[in-house]
């Protein structure tokens, strides 16, 4: 699922790359009449669930989500994905006739999905408020991030739950994942795709189509194999840069970025840091000096040098960066903020880097 804090220079603090910081309106008395609807879905086979009130098989469904159990009824009818990757697993599985809204967008949505995601109202491209969220009258919310189930994102998973909306979390931002700091949080333990398939799994169960997310997970794992088959790029340095030209965020090792490099076999500059995206000076990145520099191509408006174009003409022209092998060398590869997070498009990033490593003749 940006740097939270708009147009500023170099923060005092560590603060989130995900989105910036306002004022949001919290849930309200008012809001607790909210009606919310609990209507059947359609199963795999493209029949509809049970009528008059029973559940279809298979229902209710529940699940140990993030330290939380979650338990829907019936197969969601109006659900709001509140990050771009929950948004995007939905829509992979055929779902946008039961997605009342999204919100929280980094960059367009991904390739082959843009006719189901024009049928979906985009509530905000950054954080929804509550009350906007509440007003689709929603039967399930999702997240990528647990900042945006929390006070400082679109509301607490408590009062969600407090209006009878169950709410899910993706489990690659909490397994092995110490989300108690103000930036983005550091990794106990190495990420794997695993928890994206997880989700993948789960979600399509909370939809009452299981058969979808198996299927899907089959193809995100087939895409991998393809990508890297017969690759070696050991040896190869890599920077991945989100955001930011004034305090950069850069990946530490064990994040979304740290599958691609391990399914690549190349190396991270920045594997001795557990920080998800540590602000890094442009001195210690000269000193490790990567051989490709992956950046992130945003279209949010958040952060200094968000777009692809602009962090190259920043890394052409400082007097410090313009001297590293990769830009030197012009070895850029471009990936959207979503593939740089992890979701099912971190799938993409492992094919974009593995394309251009052998491209640039770093990869057998």
């Amino acid at each position: 699922m940006s740097p939270r804090h708009r147009g500023c220079s170099v923060p005092s603090a560590p603060v989130s790359r995900r989105a910036p910081l306002r004022l949001r309106r919290l849930l309200t008395p008012a809001l607790v009449g909210v009606l919310l609807l609990t209507g059947c879905g359609r199963d795999d086979d493209g029949g509809d669930g049970r009528a008059g009130g029973s559940a279809p098989d298979g229902f209710p469904v529940t699940l140990d989500n993030c330290g939380e159990k979650v338990t829907v009824e019936t197969p969601p009818q109006r659900a709001v994905a509140l990050d771009q990757g929950a948004a995007e697993i939905m829509l992979s599985l055929g779902l946008a006739d039961r997605m009342a809204g999204t919100g929280t967008w980094t960059d367009p949505v991904m390739k082959g999905l843009e006719k189901e995601n024009a049928k979906v109202e985009r509530l905000a491209d950054q954080y929804p408020s509550a009350e906007k969220v509440l007003d689709t009258e929603p039967d399930f919310v999702a997240a990528s991030f647990s900042a945006t189930l929390s006070k400082g994102g679109v509301a607490p998973r408590g009062q969600f739950s407090d209006l009878g909306v169950p709410s899910y979390l993706s489990p690659s931002d909490c397994v092995g994942k110490d989300n108690s700091g103000d930036g983005d949080g550091s990794r106990t333990k190495t990420l794997t795709m695993k928890p994206v398939y997880e989700e993948v799994r789960e979600l399509a169960r909370v939809f009452g189509v299981p058969a979808r997310g198996e299927k899907l997970v089959d193809e995100l794992r087939s895409r991998v194999d393809k990508a890297t088959e017969g690759l070696d790029a050991s040896g190869v340095g890599l920077l991945y840069w989100f955001a930011n030209s004034d305090a950069p965020y850069m990946a530490g090792c064990c994040g979304a970025p740290g599958v691609m490099t391990r399914e690549l076999g190349a190396e991270n500059v920045f594997d001795d840091t557990r920080d998800e995206w540590p602000q890094i000076n442009w001195e210690t990145v000269a000193e490790r000096d990567p051989d490709v520099l992956v950046i992130g191509d945003l279209t949010r408006k958040s952060q200094t040098a968000e777009s692809a174009e602009r962090k190259i003409a920043f890394l052409e022209s400082h007097p410090v960066t313009e001297k590293l092998t990769a830009v030197r060398k012009k070895r850029y590869v471009l990936l959207s903020g979503q593939a740089m997070n992890p979701t099912i498009r971190t799938v993409e990033g492992v094919e974009q880097v593995a394309a251009k490593l052998r491209e640039f003749g770093l990869a057998e």
